[in-house]
């Protein structure tokens, strides 16, 4: 009779333990804690809606695929990716839609209209350096000078045939050496140049390398260089390249089928609320609710004669180009 009780206990101990577990949980696919600040993004959501949601260091292209893995029995509950990545989620149907807080507030073109992605904030492509690891050379101030001798083993890329902020930055490229959409032969010259001069080509975040010295030059967004200037107290510099460059969105989507549908709402709610948005603009990210943005957080980005040049694509064009880029990379370059 005792071992029958016991054995009823824990099943009512384990039966009491799980919906308690999925009340106050949930997860999101590629919410690395140093990049964009995700890090205290996370702690915003365990303090204010009592959910934990564990840090993930997917980049987008890896997200995406898991998305796809899993799309009979999903993990996730809610996706956060480079806007391409976005298109082809909902085009896979491995996403819901989901208006959340402010949905009306976001822009035409940065959101699909039945909300299976919207962006969330943005960020502009250029170079994020760190002087004191330059060996002397001078602060590259182009996408022609990273193929100079004095550069050679110092430039480093995310792989552009996984992670968004590398396929981001091969669109700038590209479009700076006079390719298009539609034609990314000039990309492929360069990075094939780029290739002679030793690059370092990680498969995600690389933040804390270009901090340490290892990687002098990363092509990344503008948020990552001035979270180590302002938050870490790096010697570092953004410099937006004078043949221009891209300004693209990252988006977020309600996995379809989530096991805690209920809880990605809130934290898709809570990221596009006021509260979320100030946090990704004082993580030196452009909100895309543009009244996020307070003053003392603006001060901190190169000024707006700088950005003049970083200007936006067509993102649905970008998407479709994606494949098609990533084949030539991985056969011509890699």
């Amino acid at each position: 009779m005792r071992f029958k009780q016991l054995v009823l206990g824990v099943g009512l101990a384990v039966a009491a333990a799980q919906p308690a577990f999925a009340e106050d949980v949930a997860i999101c696919y590629n919410c690395p804690p140093e990049w964009a600040d995700w890090g205290g993004q996370l702690k915003n959501f365990s303090k204010d809606l009592g959910i934990d949601v564990p840090q993930d260091n997917k980049n987008s292209g890896q997200t995406l695929s898991q998305l796809l893995a899993e799309k009979e029995n999903p993990v996730a509950d809610v996706a956060y990716y480079g806007v391409s990545f976005g298109i082809k989620a909902k085009e896979a149907d491995v996403v819901d839609a989901y208006k959340p807080v402010n949905f009306d507030a976001i822009p035409d073109g940065l959101k699909d209209p039945n909300g299976s992605w919207f962006a969330i904030h943005s960020g502009t492509i250029g170079l994020f350096v760190n002087a004191d690891a330059l060996e002397g050379a001078a602060v590259p101030q182009s996408w022609s000078d990273l193929l100079k001798p004095e550069y050679k083993g110092m430039v480093a890329y995310l792989d552009p045939s996984s992670a968004f902020v590398g396929y981001a930055g091969a669109v700038a490229i590209n479009r700076a050496m006079g390719g298009s959409l539609d034609d990314f032969t000039p990309g492929i010259e360069f990075f094939k140049k780029l290739k002679e001069n030793d690059p370092i080509v990680p498969k995600q975040t690389a933040y804390a390398r270009v901090l340490s010295g290892e990687i002098p030059i990363l092509i990344d967004y503008d948020f990552n260089a001035y979270r180590a200037k302002y938050k870490d107290g790096a010697n570092v510099e953004f410099v937006i390249p004078t043949e221009g460059t891209v300004a693209v969105p990252y988006v977020m989507s309600l996995v379809k089928n989530s096991p805690h549908a209920e809880n990605g709402k809130k934290i898709l709610d809570y990221v596009m609320s006021d509260k979320g948005q100030a946090h990704w603009a004082n993580a030196y990210l452009r909100p895309v609710i543009a009244s996020a943005m307070s003053e003392e957080a603006a001060s901190k980005f190169l000024p707006a004669t700088e950005y003049a040049r970083s200007t936006p694509v067509d993102y649905a064009k970008m998407a479709t180009a994606q494949g098609g880029f990533a084949e030539r990379y991985l056969s011509e370059v890699r």
